[in-house]
């Protein structure tokens, strides 16, 4: 009997101390109140370190495993003789021109001597002989084309500036009239947003975008003969540039330059487009030059110009920088004719 009631009361001890530890965790809330949120424990937070490799990654090619091709079409310069006789007049002695040598000029009887830049507008009326187009014997008429064949064929060396010190390739000129090589994608005609290959190509070189040529000459008083001589030393080509997507002049800029002299024999055997006569009376190019049947207006000149600037550099307005160049043409014709007493 005792044994019973000693477990008893160590059953009721036992219900008792489990009873109020859980009283003691559990706080005791009200009816109707939500039951708290359960906290969960807070686990360490590892800090990511950022990966300690070095190994720069390799560029994307975009042109890998595609396949290239090279479009080589240029317009054709090439000349085309005529298999018949084109004119019904003999004109064989043509190719057989030479022009005449320079009248030699001493450094003593140099009085005075002012060297002149002049540029030709092609799009003037009376420089419309320049761009005349048409094919003989001798190939293209127009003056670009001419001066570009005689240039790649290797008759005459260009040069880079206007003091003839940098000769050029023909390679080299090429990439300057054309430009340079480009590449552009090749789509998919079923799908236009698909790359399928690149295409290579350069544009083809085209005269009339030439619009000026510029002149560099020298006048000079011989002593000896009293007289005021005129000589073409160089002629430059330069190509008209525009503002992106526009049709409004940015500039010119110089494309190459070709000693005069050099150019004269191949001159001599072209004739100049003349509207009213085609015949007999026709003049060569070079006689051209030498007569001076050309319109122009002068940009530089060595007279009163210690900086060696353009006009355009030191005056911005366009019709002061006509009148500048006719003050300079002006100061030229004085000096010749002040010499003179009537």
């Amino acid at each position: 009997m005792n044994l019973k009631f000693l477990s008893w009361i160590v059953c009721t001890a036992t219900l008792l101390v489990a009873v109020e530890a859980n009283a003691q965790r559990t706080p005791r809330r009200r009816a109707g109140a939500p039951a708290p949120a359960t906290t969960q424990p807070e686990v360490p937070v590892t800090p990511v370190t950022p990966s300690q490799d070095t190994t720069p990654t390799q560029p994307i090619n975009i042109y890998a495993n595609m396949p290239f091709e090279y479009d080589t079409a240029t317009a054709d310069n090439s000349i085309r003789r005529s298999l018949r006789q084109d004119n019904a007049y003999d004109k064989s002695n043509l190719t057989q021109r030479t022009p005449l040598p320079y009248e030699h000029l001493r450094w003593d009887d140099a009085f005075y001597a002012e060297k002149v830049w002049r540029e030709l507008d092609l799009r003037e009326k009376m420089n419309k002989t320049f761009v005349y187009e048409s094919n003989e014997d001798n190939g293209s008429q127009i003056f670009v084309n001419m001066l570009m064949r005689s240039v790649l064929t290797g008759e005459i060396t260009a040069f880079s500036d206007d003091r003839f010190t940098t000769p050029l390739t023909t390679s080299a000129v090429q990439q300057l009239v054309a430009g340079s090589l480009d590449t552009v994608p090749k789509y998919d005609i079923k799908q236009i947003d698909k790359v399928i290959g690149y295409v290579v190509t350069r544009k083809s070189f085209d005269p009339k975008e030439i619009n000026k040529i510029r002149l560099k000459e020298e006048w000079v008083f011989d002593r000896e003969t009293s007289r005021m001589h005129v000589r073409i030393l160089g002629i430059g080509l330069l190509k008209t540039e525009y503002f992106p997507n526009t049709t409004k002049e940015r500039g010119t800029s110089s494309l190459f330059w070709i000693f005069y002299p050099d150019l004269r024999p191949a001159l001599a055997k072209s004739e100049v487009y003349n509207p009213k006569n085609m015949g007999q009376n026709r003049m060569t190019w070079e006689e051209l030059f030498e007569s001076r049947m050309f319109s122009s207006y002068i940009v530089k000149s060595s007279l009163d110009n210690p900086q060696n600037k353009l006009i355009r550099n030191y005056i911005k307005d366009p019709i002061l920088q006509l009148l500048e160049g006719e003050n300079i043409k002006e100061k030229i014709f004085n000096f010749e004719q002040d010499l003179w007493s009537y």
